[in-house]
């Protein structure tokens, strides 16, 4: 098994370990959901509540997995995979620009602090799968 392969399948391992999650623990990410995009407040643009954005974004994941550990999908996969890491960063500013507002909370500060940055590597590794 070549590199770019062990990549694939640990991206995919991680992705469908993400999306697992997003089902049994749908909490820990409602902080991302940006809240413009929920139904829950009066005036918001949003058509699903925040459990349901959490439990549709990890459909995309899902599939990801099952496109990596295709070989004749998996630079397809990889691309879209990557773009999927540049839409979740709008997700992140906005949690972390609410960890850092007035109701923000010590440890929602340094959580967002850190899973935003993550969203780079997550983006390059994706794209560099793309190259193989």
């Amino acid at each position: 098994m070549n590199l770019r392969t062990v990549s694939a399948v640990a991206l995919a391992a991680l992705l469908g370990a993400s999306a697992v999650n997003h089902v049994r623990n749908p909490k820990f990410y409602y902080p991302v959901v940006p809240p413009v995009l929920c139904t829950e407040k009066d005036g918001n643009l949003g058509v699903m509540t925040r459990n349901q954005w959490v439990l549709a974004s990890a459909v995309p994941e899902a599939l990801a997995v099952a496109g990596l550990l295709a070989p004749k999908t998996r630079k397809a996969t990889a691309t879209a995979t990557a773009l999927m890491f540049t839409g979740f960063t709008a997700g992140h500013v906005s949690a972390l620009r609410h960890a850092f507002g007035p109701a923000g909370t010590p440890e929602a500060r340094r959580i967002h602090a850190v899973r935003l940055p993550l969203q780079i590597p997550l983006v390059l590794w994706a794209w560099s799968i793309r190259r193989a």
